[in-house]
């Protein structure tokens, strides 16, 4: 009997052991494995759904539809291939490097014209690299310009109108060059914020803040705020020596002014993009606490887009080649993944300083293709793209995701001497 007993006490340790280890002897199946199971069983749907599926899904699966707006890039409205085409109206000089147009601003419709500023540099010779520069020979593509316009009828052919912003003498904020403007109209008046160089590029390195001009046209003339407007951070910060590329954006009824700035030292750095906010053009602007808000994104490319503010997140960092979207134009997702980005572009932005929170999209703007021409003599030019991230545009020939390039597009990308002799040699790790 006391066997018996024992023999039962040990029976009830193991049945107890056997149910704390989830054996399920003791426990009935679970009803909620079985059905995932069955589920896994039936197979993924042949009919793509169109929201996510009540099933088991893989991590890649699930990004798909808790990532993106759509689970077909075709059907997703950030998402678009893009086109390009030669600009008529702009002259290079038979390209002699003397000349250099880059960086454009986002273009506006005024006075039934298209207006758009860029970065202009006109020179006796093409650059020439810091320590060979001086008051006329320039550092870099971008050093000793000037900011110019140009006006358009279709966005194809622009006529080039002059200078918008000359260099102002030395030493005010911008006398060696002043690049890369983007433009803000707010209460009937017309903005432009660039950046300010006070010492050759490259000396130190891009090192400059961000200038502004104000006027009651968009023709000008200009008026020089003659202050730093978005001041370079503290000692130590992400962006203490460069803020670069202003772009000013109009929403929830504040200016929100989006930059870029690199930071680490070369070759090892990251280049992201932070934003300040002001209630008025010419500040206080207050940087946003959660600065860098990309981390990746050579140049700041931004629309208003439903709700909130998309981006064109191009080069530079594990996120280039995506278009990104903010709700509340601060916490920016990757919405789409696509190739062949515009360089700097600046779209045409109808409902860029409208601030009503329902942004319709972009379908074409201009940007930039550097290095252009034979090795001492290179340059940039201005060039248009075309695409599909508009809510009332409806163009499925923007939405191919298969690109086809020649092969000398390929080629055009081989192997440094260095790297085919390391090669040739066996020496490749």
């Amino acid at each position: 009997m006391r066997k018996t007993a024992k023999q039962a006490i040990y029976l009830g340790y193991f049945l107890a052991a056997y149910c704390l280890l989830g054996i399920n002897a003791c426990a009935e199946p679970n009803k909620g494995d079985e059905k995932d199971s069955e589920l896994a069983q039936a197979g993924f749907p042949w009919d793509i759904p169109q929201t996510k599926p009540d099933r088991p899904l893989s991590a890649a699966m699930e990004r798909l539809y808790d990532n993106y707006l759509t689970p077909r890039p075709e059907d997703n409205e950030l998402f678009s291939s893009f086109k390009y085409t030669r600009l008529e109206g702009f002259d290079y000089r038979d390209g002699n490097g003397t000349i250099s147009r880059r960086d454009p601003s986002k273009i506006i419709k005024e006075n039934g014209k298209y207006y758009v500023w860029y970065t202009r540099r006109d020179t006796p010779v093409p650059p020439r690299g810091a320590k060979n520069s001086n008051d006329t020979i320039p550092s870099t593509d971008w050093d000793l310009c000037e900011i110019w316009y140009a006006t358009s009828e279709d966005g194809f052919t622009w006529e080039e109108q002059g200078v918008a912003i000359p260099r102002p003498p030395k030493p005010t904020v911008g006398w060696r060059s002043v690049t890369t403007t983007d433009i803000l109209k707010w209460k009937g008046k017309y903005y432009l914020y660039y950046q300010g160089f006070m010492e050759a590029s490259g000396t130190k390195g891009d090192h400059c803040p961000v200038a502004a001009s104000y006027a009651d046209s968009p023709d000008g003339p200009w008026t020089a705020a003659d202050k730093i407007i978005i001041p370079n951070g503290e000692p130590g910060t992400w962006d203490q020596y460069s803020i670069h590329d202003p772009y000013p954006l109009v929403y929830k009824g504040k200016i929100y002014v989006y930059f870029k700035a690199a930071y680490g030292d070369r070759p090892d750095y990251l280049v992201g993009n932070g934003l300040a906010i002001a209630d008025d053009p010419l500040g206080p602007f207050t940087k946003h606490p959660l600065n860098p808000l990309f981390n990746s994104g050579h140049e700041t490319a931004l629309f208003p887009f439903k709700e909130g503010i998309a981006s064109l997140t191009i080069r530079n960092g594990n996120e280039s080649n995506t278009i990104q979207y903010a709700s509340d134009g601060v916490n920016f997702n990757i919405a789409a993944v696509t190739q062949l980005m515009p360089t700097a572009a600046g779209a045409y932005i109808p409902d860029a300083f409208t601030s009503n929170g329902n942004g319709r999209g972009i379908t074409w703007g201009l940007h930039h293709f550097t290095g252009q021409g034979k090795k001492e003599q290179k340059y940039s030019i201005l060039a248009r793209f075309d695409c599909d991230l508009s809510l009332d545009v409806h163009d499925p020939g923007m939405k191919n995701t298969q690109l086809w390039l020649g092969s000398d597009v390929y080629f055009s990308q081989g192997l440094s001497a260095k790297q085919r002799e390391e090669r040739m040699g066996g020496n490749e790790k």
